[in-house]
């Protein structure tokens, strides 16, 4: 029921995973009625794999995380990660409240041992390349001390590992410079405690226009710092798309050179779209979360289904929980 336009864009989106993924069971969680009524214009009432949890109440995008953690128990979003707690689900997709959902994913399904705080991770394009890099925290912690920013080191290395397949992810921290002199103090002392780590494969520091560079397979950093970045460059992608467009339009010339290039063109949109890239995984709980943008297309909100369904299939929490209990953690 969340996002910008609720059952008007996850409904379809819905129907679209079911259809690619003919293993996959969808759980939807909202108003009946407004499901139903959106499942019968997309032709799927009663589809076997659908079922759905009718809720009493949502939670409104603009409403306090306190307030919806102690007074919506039945709203939407309450419920999903209820069935996440319970087994009954094995992840959840949300594009609503940003903050109700970390809230409410921290006290309905816990932290794992030897964490402190959740990270939201995201994939970014990476120059030369179809794999990807992963970046956190990307909002859930606008301040993090060294010890947080070190286990999100871990966490990434391991989404790396597991979704992308990478031996030994290059996981390097976002700083204002590369020596090392610059930055804070607590970027500094992670620095220190990711050198002493050698399980972890730690480059070093890297600014803001090597996000993209392939330098480093994961990039560190606080929640501020990482939502102002991944917003920057998500408008970036969408201003260089919209240019290109209107160079091609400028004169007979260009209309038939883009004919010409339409095909790399398509490449480079499909490459550079932030939808492809929507869904942020909140990591660090006993359970699946994957955060859609409340301004999700379809499409956008499509590919967040996917990501869950990757973490699922490669078992991301247990793989994180695994590498915590070899003692990385376990340092001051």
């Amino acid at each position: 029921m969340g996002g910008d336009s609720g059952p008007l864009i996850t409904i379809p989106s819905a129907i679209s995973a079911i259809n690619h993924l003919p293993n996959l069971h969808l759980i939807l969680c909202g108003d009946e009625s407004a499901i139903q009524s959106q499942l019968k214009l997309n032709n799927s009432s009663n589809h076997p794999q659908i079922t759905i949890v009718h809720t009493s109440e949502v939670v409104a995008m603009d409403e306090k995380p306190s307030i919806a953690l102690r007074t919506k128990k039945d709203s939407s979003m309450r419920r999903a990660l209820d069935l996440v707690q319970s087994g009954e689900a094995q992840a959840c997709v949300s594009a609503g409240n940003t903050g109700a959902l970390f809230a409410s994913a921290h006290y309905v399904l816990k932290m794992l041992p030897g964490i402190e705080r959740p990270a939201l991770v995201s994939q970014l394009p990476i120059a030369n390349s179809n794999q990807h890099a992963f970046m956190l925290d990307l909002g859930a912690n606008v301040f993090c001390d060294s010890n947080t920013l070190f286990q999100f080191a871990i966490m990434g290395s391991v989404m790396s590992e597991q979704v992308d397949g990478i031996a030994s992810p290059r996981v390097a921290l976002l700083n204002m410079g590369e020596e090392e002199i610059k930055g804070s103090d607590h970027i500094k002392q992670t620095a220190n405690l990711l050198k002493a780590c050698p399980e972890i494969n730690y480059i070093g520091f890297i600014e803001g226009n090597d996000i993209f560079s392939g330098k480093a397979d994961v990039i560190v950093c606080d929640g501020f710092v990482g939502n102002v970045a991944l917003k920057t460059c998500e408008g970036v992608a969408r201003l260089v798309m919209a240019k290109v467009l209107e160079i091609i339009k400028e004169s007979k010339f260009t209309r038939i050179l883009g004919l010409l290039l339409i095909p790399t063109l398509k490449k480079m949109v499909k490459r550079l779209n932030p939808d492809q890239y929507n869904g942020a995984s909140l990591i660090g709980l006993r359970g699946i979360v994957v955060k859609s943008h409340g301004n999700a297309t379809s499409s956008a909100f499509y590919n967040a289904i996917l990501e869950a369904v990757k973490e699922v299939e490669r078992q991301v929490p247990e793989k994180i929980k695994t590498k915590l209990e070899l003692g990385l953690v376990k340092r001051s």
